[in-house]
């Protein structure tokens, strides 16, 4: 048993609050575990540069620390004037994640903008904050369609992320704080309801891995990935 008394191959609880924030068109507070994000959906009707006159949408997210998310305060990045390399990869991770899943031509022209907020922090922040995404979006997107914006929902299929390593020569999935800085291998795995890879991101912190390593990693992952869709699924209806 793990400190937190779970299994190798268990997750930490989930907990997902549907519309937590009053004004956003889409929001959600999700918890697993002590690790906790507000994600909140919000429509610009623009695209980038790149995609007027495409007839074609666009999902981006912003993702942040409160400063006392963590044990010791994370100066908020606004006061430092930049973002940090950090901030800028993950943001990046989880619009990459969403897009494969949406139809962006039946979205039309507008932006979907996804705030991830990370009130407390204990380990895979950005795999809970991509699932959240998700369910922020989701909602948004049903809105649309029932305020008759757009004619159908363009989501193609569910996603899911969650992370996974080897911890003191054991394989374990969805690392708290503790198990990550101390893992040998860290590995985030981000897939679709139908079983289909969208990204893997997966670092040897200490020695290489073998290849064998790596695909149990990767089906431990999926088990945790099909375990939350089914939760979305229920949430969602």
């Amino acid at each position: 048993m793990r400190g937190d008394n779970r299994k190798y191959d268990e997750l930490r609880k989930i907990k997902i609050e549907l519309n937590f924030l009053k004004y956003a068109e889409g929001s959600c507070l999700i918890t697993a575990g002590n690790t906790k994000v507000i994600c909140a959906a919000s429509v610009d009707n623009k695209v980038p540069s790149f995609l007027i006159g495409s007839g074609a949408g666009w999902i981006t997210a912003e993702y942040g620390l409160l400063p006392r998310s963590t044990k010791e305060r994370v100066p908020r990045e606004a006061a430092t004037g930049r973002i940090t390399g950090r901030t800028h990869e993950i943001k990046r991770f989880i619009g990459r994640s969403l897009r494969p899943v949406i139809n962006l031509k039946t979205l039309g022209e507008k932006t979907i903008i996804i705030d991830c907020d990370v009130i407390q922090a204990d380990g895979g922040t950005r795999t809970l904050s991509v699932n959240g995404a998700f369910i922020a979006l989701f909602s948004l997107l049903n809105r649309l369609v029932k305020g008759g914006e757009i004619f159908r929902n363009p989501i193609i299929d569910f996603i899911g992320a969650v992370s996974v390593g080897i911890v003191d020569g054991e394989l374990m999935l969805d690392l708290c704080y503790e198990e990550d800085v101390k893992a040998e291998v860290d590995m985030n795995v981000v897939m679709t309801g139908q079983g289909r890879v969208i990204e893997i991101q997966s670092t040897a912190e200490h020695n290489p891995f073998a290849e064998n390593d790596l695909f149990k990693m990767f089906n431990l992952a999926k088990k945790g990935i099909n375990e939350i869709i089914a939760l979305q699924k229920s949430i969602l209806k």
